[in-house]
């Protein structure tokens, strides 16, 4: 990926040098599939008698003019086209050929293989309108941004502005829109295509009325729940505009639901985009609609923080992401009928806690050197971690002082951009705290604490309690944080809370003056209600009770904190991975709680394939699928619970019993009373009977031709990669390391199938082990970012170690470690994490083995 990277040092010398004040871009996207054609006009002034360089990649550049001036093309080297001889006001056009992407990046072009429709859509974060227009591809350099867009005549077109009546040209429609509102270039977008929807209104709290339109492929059209969707985005204008005290900043607002999305939406300013997989061709669980429900919160939330003011530099990304994560989780809870919604967080804080135990773990306001740091830092702590401590800064500051501080700051920086200090001023403002030492311990420092009881009892009273912290990572410091702690006991069958306080806790140690004679209760908990960001031990006796109770809890996010901890615990070899799988399994037989008993199946499967301990292996997962196969036929008629326990078996089963109930389902030989079979599902049951040897080529083609869907491509390739012949294995690689022409999704879904007998037959993935290590390197430099990132998270062999004999996955990861210390920082990054996965898995199993309680 040489010449894309951008670094720190080279944005501050040019946001000095220049600033952008508007783009006129003319885009043709008649050209056919391959190639559209480009043409940027940017105005901006300059230090006169400097020289700059603007952003671009393209296929073929025609011309490039400086003031009316012609440029030499062979200024444009390396991606970047280089300007000398600035005046103080400066206009730049440029004219070339760009690509349409298929790896997500840039302008994705599309064919729906259902009706044979063209669709494309951009997606920019964090430096990829570049491969659309020419620019200043920073956030600090804002501009606004008028597009004209030529388009095939059954086309409509979106952009940031709302879309124009177009005008007929020879070829096509042409859509001249306005100019948008001073914005960043990340958020920029442009999305055309014979997409259908419908469109509705808001009344923003100012009186103005916002349009609103929510698409999708018309092969889609028929499972759009508009209603649904537009009365979550109604909720979350009402709520957000009073928040933060300010009407919704643009002038409409359309959400697109598009193919082949990398990530699961983008906060382009009034034009979001999602992946269209939230488009549900089957029954949803409780679980996706609410999980969906966040995701569109999440980019609503964006448009004030990170479109209306925009962090100077990526360093500050954690004002775009954890604000919109803890203020999605808010809103959900306040403002839709997902009034759980901090219990669903609890899976999005686990994926934050995975991140902060890494040796590659960072401060929330991390130190971004360049673009490449920044591609790699949208993960766990940033949006994760930080949501949770801003839960704790709104607890420090007061709910009022906090929201108070929020208005003033988006007042102040509107249509510019900002950074934490000045975020810290209007809250240290508005609450009449300090918050320098509190920032510098959540905010500027890496790294997690853990949290433990250290109680003594006399007489069955307590006689004292203290709450002990201690740094886990090495560089993490104690800090201050609100936690509750709460006692609960069994009463008439039911575990029940008996006492709850909230308590500061600071430093190493913390009294809890207010339980002192206290009665012991059955389980004292910790961090009750999830208030704190913090690992918590769960001592031997309590790992028994809830190993006996878990199901008897009536309080669900009691249930999930347990679970949450005891997980934790598993993947620190401090808990066997058979005795959380026990708890686990113990809770799903009466769990109500969609989210949590998604989460949960998913960690019994890794517990299982993971962090057993090899000789356990087999028998593990042959008990695991015993215990799902009977929940599945005892779960209520048509729930969530029935299909969940069915999908989980799916990708668990090993056994002729497991098998022959799966392909019972599949071929409606035995049916399950209430579960409704749809290609979604029927897609799953035959993945796993090509994986158990019941279907072959023909029963995948013939799924196939019922399903001529993008999602029906995708399940076939994910599906013939599973075929267990070592031909197939072999060419699978091949293609999904080397072929750049697939498309993202497709190469996501081979890599699922590849993957797919790990479980039960390790050494058959031996050789790759050696090859993933030789072939790495080239990955890297042949792809772009995020399929070569890609690559490198989901080809590394972590799933084998311990599983292989005498290859040591994580030996032979540190000596490439060792000898690749001249590879960039971003891609050694993602190496040592798959190191660090790889060691744990260790660790967890020697636990397993041990019968670590």
């Amino acid at each position: 990926m040489p010449g894309l990277n951008l670094t720190r040092v080279e944005a501050e010398e040019r946001a000095r040098i220049v600033k952008p004040h508007a783009y006129q871009v003319e885009l043709d996207l008649t050209r056919g599939e391959r190639v559209f054609t480009s043409k940027t006009t940017i105005e901006f002034s300059a230090e006169a008698g400097a020289s700059t360089f603007v952003d671009f990649v393209c296929e073929e550049l025609h011309s490039v003019t400086l003031n009316g001036n012609e440029v030499d093309l062979g200024a444009y080297r390396d991606n970047r086209i280089h300007l000398d001889h600035l005046a103080d006001h400066n206009t730049v056009v440029v004219d070339a050929t760009c690509p349409y992407m298929h790896t997500g990046e840039g302008l994705h072009g599309f064919t729906d293989p259902a009706d044979g429709e063209r669709y494309c859509y951009s997606q920019f974060e964090v430096a990829d309108a570049r491969r659309v227009f020419a620019n200043f591809e920073q956030p600090d350099l804002k501009a606004t941004f008028q597009f004209t867009i030529k388009a095939p005549e059954n086309w409509k077109v979106f952009s940031n502005a709302p879309t124009p009546e177009p005008t007929l040209v020879e070829g096509g429609k042409e859509y001249a829109f306005a100019p948008t509102e001073v914005i960043s270039t990340y958020i920029v977008a442009i999305v055309a295509g014979p997409y259908a929807g419908v469109t509705s209104e808001y009344t923003s709290t100012d009186g103005r009325t916002i349009p609103l339109g929510v698409y999708c492929r018309q092969s889609l059209l028929e499972y759009l729940d508009s209603d649904l969707i537009l009365e979550v985005t109604k909720q979350g204008f009402g709520f957000f505009e009073n928040a933060y005290g300010i009407p919704y900043p643009f002038t409409k607002y359309d959400q697109v639901f598009v193919p082949e999305y990398n990530a699961g939406a983008m906060e382009n300013a009034g034009l979001v985009t999602f992946r269209d997989q939230y488009i549900f061709r089957s029954q949803p669980t409780d679980w996706q609609l609410e999980s969906r429900t966040n995701t569109i919160l999440h980019e609503l939330a964006h448009m004030w923080f990170g479109d209306l003011v925009t962090m100077q530099w990526w360093d500050d990304l954690w004002l775009n992401e954890s604000f919109a994560e803890f203020m999605a989780h808010h809103a959900t809870s306040e403002a839709t009928r997902w009034k759980d919604a901090w219990i669903g967080f609890l899976k999005r804080k686990e994926w934050g806690m995975k991140h902060d135990q890494m040796p590659t773990t960072h401060p929330i306001r991390a130190e971004i050197n360049d673009l490449n740091d920044v591609e790699v830092n949208f993960d766990g702590i940033t949006y994760a971690k930080g949501a949770a401590v801003l839960r704790q800064l709104v607890t420090y500051v007061g709910a009022e002082q906090f929201f108070q501080g929020l208005g003033e700051y988006l007042r102040k920086h509107s249509y510019s951009n900002a950074t934490l200090a000045d975020l810290l001023s209007e809250l240290e403002t508005a609450s009449g705290r300090d918050l320098q030492h509190w920032a510098k311990v959540w905010l500027e420092e890496s790294g997690i604490t853990a949290l433990r009881a250290d109680t003594k009892v006399n007489g069955g009273k307590y006689e004292e309690v203290i709450i002990e912290q201690s740094a886990f990572s090495p560089q993490a410091s104690l800090r201050p944080m609100r936690i509750a702690i709460a006692g609960y006991g069994l009463d008439e069958g039911r575990v029940k809370q008996v006492f709850r306080h909230e308590i500061d806790i600071d430093g190493a140690k913390t009294s809890v003056p207010e339980l002192v004679g206290t009665d012991v209760p059955e389980l004292l908990v910790i961090n009750d209600g999830d208030l704190g960001y913090a690992k918590v031990r769960l001592a031997p006796e309590a790992i028994a009770y809830i190993r006996d109770n878990i199901d008897k809890f009536d309080d669900a996010l009691t249930r999930r904190v347990l679970l949450s901890a005891a997980w934790d615990m598993t993947r620190d070899g401090e808990l066997a991975a058979s005795i959380f799988i026990d708890i686990a399994l113990r809770d799903a037989i009466a769990e109500d709680n969609t989210s949590t008993l998604t989460g949960l199946l998913a960690q019994i499967a890794g517990a299982a394939t993971l962090y057993t301990a090899p000789g356990n292996r087999s028998a593990r997962l042959e008990e695991v699928g015993n215990r799902l196969l009977l929940l599945a036929k005892s779960a209520p008629a048509a729930t969530d619970q029935q299909r969940l326990f069915v999908e989980s078996l799916a990708s668990l089963a090993v056994t002729t019993d497991q098998f022959s109930f799966l392909e019972g389902i599949y071929g409606n030989t035995t049916p399950l009373h209430g579960l409704s079979v749809d290609n979604d599902l029927k897609w799953e049951l035959l993945q796993a009977l090509v994986r158990g040897g019941l279907a072959g080529a023909s029963a995948i083609d013939e799924m196939r031709a019922s399903d001529p869907t993008m999602v029906g491509e995708q399940n076939t390739q994910r599906a013939r990669a599973a075929l267990n012949s070592p031909e197939g294995r072999d060419e699978t690689w091949r293609a999904v390391m080397h072929d750049a022409s697939i498309s993202n999704d497709t190469r996501w879904a081979m890599v699922e199938g590849f993957w797919s007998h790990a479980d039960t037959e390790p050494l058959a993935y031996a050789q790759y082990v050696e090859r993933f290590f030789d072939e790495a390197v080239h990955a890297w430099n042949t792809h772009t970012f995020h399929i070569a990132s890609g690559l490198i998270e989901s080809m590394f062999p972590v799933v084998l170690s311990g599983y292989l004999g005498e290859i040591n996955i994580v030996e032979r990861a540190e000596k490439w470690l060792e000898e690749h210390r001249d590879q960039p920082a971003s891609f050694r990054r993602l190496m040592e994490e798959q190191t660090d996965s790889a060691a744990r898995m260790l660790i967890a199993q020697k636990a397993d083995q041990n019968g670590t309680e």
